[in-house]
């Protein structure tokens, strides 16, 4: 008879004979031990390409850890409690301010791809805490308007510093490093663990032609605080290259069945050459590229999609930048919100100058500002990155007021 391997009740058996007469929980050494050695037991079968949680670089500042939850649970709880989460509902996926409630927020982008990320993952037996942190987090620096609003307020501070590089994957880091309160009343950052920080800043998904992602493991910790290396750079966990491709594959065909709804084009119009592969509609297309890229990536340290698989995504992404985002009605679209996020970004700096004059304006869009400048957490920061992160905070409905406030008569 084959010899079976011991339980873990038998393995260490000092460990769980000092509690199983105790009732209720009570937070002591014992029982984080116990805890720890069945975590550590569950990730023993993790694929050998999976990152472990014992294995984690840690946060910036140090905490005791949680009885119950690892610290990629611990980081998606700070995460979907966080005000900027809650603005994710009111932010632009494509469609600005869209009155159409069938139509894509960011929200609902950020859980498709933790939907998207989690299904790969499972199947593929990678960490699933640590995937769906990073999923969940990874667009909470967005500003409003979605890409429009992110191109314009790049190029509005640089008008003001020409180093400033306004990009949302390094905003959503500025987010949970800093800029978010965390229980105390006042910001300082959620101080999450560095894999779900690099997941975050490393998810670019508008890299079109990418469908082979390798995890860059020996990336040193602090290159995160660099954003012209950061945003450049692989993520280091192959969790966080699945959170990257599942990006793209949430907004594909979410993106189609907007502009069908919009009015901006119909499906028939996708070319047949790329309908074969993928197929004619949102749930097709990811059901065909998450199937794809499981068995591409099996047993693999790398993240894939096939040739023709990864072309096909490619030609669609181009087809939706031909017939979606630069369409006539998209173009009217952002030329109005570029100007409102221009003429918001102008008086917002002007208010910036007497900020005492600001807080006694009577405008509460000046207060408002003025009021965020006095709490914002960096010591001696530039007006223009106070503006920057003002702004990109705001939702599409909130940042429209804001500039109707100030400027209609």
């Amino acid at each position: 008879m084959e010899k079976q391997e011991p339980s873990l009740f038998e393995e260490f058996p000092a460990v769980f004979s000092q509690v199983a007469a105790r009732s209720g929980v009570v937070d002591n050494p014992r029982e984080r031990e116990i805890l720890t050695i069945l975590r550590d037991e569950r990730e023993k079968n993790l694929s050998p390409y999976a990152f472990r949680t014992k294995d984690s670089r840690g946060r910036l500042k140090e905490e005791e850890p949680c009885l119950v939850r690892s610290p990629f649970e611990r980081d998606t709880g700070r995460i979907i409690y966080s005000q900027a989460f809650r603005r994710l509902r009111h932010k632009t996926q494509v469609f600005f301010n869209a009155k159409n409630d069938h139509i894509c927020s960011r929200i609902e982008h950020v859980i498709y791809v933790k939907y998207i990320a989690t299904t790969i993952a499972r199947a593929l037996n990678l960490n699933l805490d640590l995937v769906e942190a990073i999923a969940l987090g990874h667009d909470l620096g967005h500003a409003p308007f979605g890409h429009t609003g992110e191109k314009v307020l790049d190029a509005c501070a640089k008008k003001y510093d020409p180093d400033m590089i306004f990009r949302h994957e390094f905003q959503s880091l500025r987010v949970v490093d800093m800029l978010e309160e965390h229980g105390h009343g006042r910001p300082e950052g959620l101080n999450l663990s560095f894999e779900v920080r690099d997941g975050i800043v490393s998810h670019c998904g508008e890299t079109y032609s990418e469908y082979i992602l390798a995890p860059n493991r020996n990336k040193p910790t602090d290159v995160l605080l660099d954003p012209k290396i950061a945003l450049n750079s692989k993520p280091a966990t192959l969790e966080g290259c699945v959170v990257r491709i599942s990006d793209k594959i949430a907004y594909i065909g979410r993106d189609i069945e907007d502009a069908c709804l919009a009015g901006i084009m119909e499906i028939e119009d996708i070319p047949p050459v790329i309908t074969s592969t993928l197929g004619s509609t949102n749930s097709q297309i990811i059901n065909t590229l998450v199937r794809d890229l499981i068995h591409n990536s099996l047993d693999r340290d790398e993240i894939r999609l096939s040739d023709e698989a990864g072309e096909a995504m490619k030609e669609l992404l181009e087809e939706n930048v031909a017939r979606i985002y630069r369409s006539e009605k998209i173009r009217r679209y952002e030329e109005t919100m570029k100007n409102a996020i221009e003429g918001l970004f102008e008086a917002l700096m002007g208010a910036m100058a007497d900020k005492e004059k600001a807080e006694r304006s009577n405008n509460p869009v000046f207060e408002g500002m003025a009021k965020y400048a006095k709490d914002y957490p960096i010591k001696d920061a530039k007006d223009v990155q106070m503006v920057v992160d003002y702004i990109a905070g705001m939702t599409d409905s909130f940042a429209t007021s804001c500039y109707e406030n100030i400027y209609w008569i």
